[in-house]
C-alpha cells in the first residue's frame, strides 16, 4: 500500500493524538482521575507532588489513657489466686548469699550464714540476717552503708547461691529419695514430692506428712490423685523446715488358681474381682469364672472366705482364688 507524502503529515498527526489519548487514559486510572479531569494532568507534570498521608487509628481500638485503672488491672486479679501470693524466703544459718553493691565491686561478697545466723560484712561488721527476707536484707545493708556514710546512695542486690536453712527429707517410694530445700515460703506437699521425681511405679497415692503445727507434731495423709482430680487444692498442705513427707507402697491383692499369671498386683480405684482376673492374665483354660473364692482379713485379725460374684470390688491385702472347671 503506497501513502502519498501529502497525506503523511495528517497520519502522522492522527497517531500523534491517539498516543496521547492513550497516555492520558492510563494516567488518569493510575492517579484515580476521572477519564473527564485528564486534561489536567499535563499542567501538574510540571512539578512533581509529594503524597501526603495521615495516620489513621485502627478500628475500635482505645488509648491506654482512656481505660479505666479497674480495667487494666482485673486480667491480673482474675489470675491471681490467694496461694499464688507467698512471703519472701526467709533467710537462716547455712545458706549462701551473693552479695553486690552497684558500682562497689570491692563491696562483692560471697558468704555463708553462720550457725548463729550472722553475716560478716565489709565496712559494717558482724550483721545478723537471720529471720530476713532477701529484700529486707538489702535495706538493711544499703541503710548501714548510708548511715555509715561509706556511700551516698548504695544499691544492694542480694541473691540466695544455696538453700541450706529449711529442708524437707522425702522418704519411700519416689524416684530420689533425699532431703530438698524450701526454696519459697509456702511451698506446698505436691510441689515438694514433684522435685523428688514424683511418686513411683509401686507408690501409693496417699502421701503421709508428718508435721509440727502450733508446736504440736501432726501427721496428716492426703491422697494427690484425688486432690487432683476435684481440683481442691486447698487439701495440698504447705510444708516447714523440718518436715518429713513419706510415701508408702500402694496398696497390693494376690491371686492365685487356675490364671495365667498368679501373682501381687495393686489395687486400683473402683478394682472389681473381674478385672482382677484379668490382670493375672485371664482364666487358664481349666479355669471358670464361677464360684470365685476371695479370702479377706476381717478387722478382728480372723480370716474370712467368701464366695464373691464378679462385679464384687477387691480390696487391700485381699486373696483372690480362681476354681477349676468341673467340666
Amino acid at each position: 500500500m503506497k501513502v502519498s507524502t501529502a497525506s503523511a503529515p495528517r497520519l502522522n498527526r492522527r497517531v500523534g493524538v491517539r498516543h496521547l489519548a492513550l497516555y492520558l487514559s492510563f494516567a488518569a486510572a493510575c492517579t484515580g482521575l476521572a477519564p473527564g479531569s485528564a486534561a489536567a494532568a499535563p499542567d501538574t507534570v510540571s512539578s512533581p507532588a509529594i503524597a501526603q498521608t495521615t495516620p489513621v487509628s485502627p478500628p475500635n481500638v482505645l488509648p491506654a489513657s482512656s481505660l479505666a485503672p479497674s480495667a487494666l488491672a482485673a486480667p491480673a486479679a482474675e489470675r491471681a489466686t490467694p496461694d499464688a501470693v507467698r512471703d519472701d524466703y526467709r533467710l537462716g544459718a547455712g545458706d549462701a548469699l551473693r552479695i553486690q553493691v552497684f558500682q562497689s565491686p570491692d563491696l562483692t561478697v560471697e558468704a555463708r550464714i553462720s550457725e548463729a545466723g550472722v553475716l560478716s560484712y565489709p565496712l559494717i561488721g558482724a550483721v545478723r540476717v537471720a529471720g530476713l527476707s532477701v529484700s529486707e536484707l538489702e535495706q538493711h545493708l544499703a541503710e548501714r552503708l548510708r548511715q555509715g556514710r561509706f556511700l551516698q546512695s548504695p544499691q544492694v542486690t542480694v541473691n540466695v547461691t544455696a538453700f541450706r536453712s529449711q529442708q524437707v527429707s522425702v522418704l519411700g517410694n519416689v524416684a530420689r529419695p533425699g532431703r530438698y530445700p524450701i526454696e519459697t515460703t509456702g511451698m506446698r506437699l505436691s510441689e515438694m514430692v514433684s522435685l523428688a521425681g514424683g511418686v513411683g511405679p509401686a507408690g501409693a497415692d496417699e502421701v503421709v506428712l508428718v508435721t509440727r503445727r502450733s508446736g504440736q507434731a501432726a501427721r496428716l495423709e492426703v491422697d494427690l490423685a484425688a486432690m487432683f482430680a476435684s481440683g481442691d487444692l486447698a487439701r495440698d498442705p504447705a510444708l516447714q523446715a523440718g518436715d518429713l513427707i513419706y510415701v508408702g507402697r500402694a496398696p497390693q491383692y494376690y491371686i492365685y488358681g487356675q490364671v495365667q499369671r498368679p501373682g501381687m498386683y495393686g489395687v486400683d480405684r473402683g478394682l472389681t474381682v473381674a478385672q482382677a482376673i484379668a490382670k493375672g492374665g485371664g482364666l487358664t483354660l481349666r479355669g471358670t469364672d464361677r464360684g470365685v473364692r476371695l479370702h479377706r482379713r476381717a478387722a478382728s485379725g480372723s480370716v474370712q472366705v467368701l464366695e464373691v460374684r464378679l462385679d464384687e470390688p477387691v480390696r487391700p491385702d485381699d486373696l483372690v482364688f480362681v476354681r477349676e472347671s468341673v467340666f
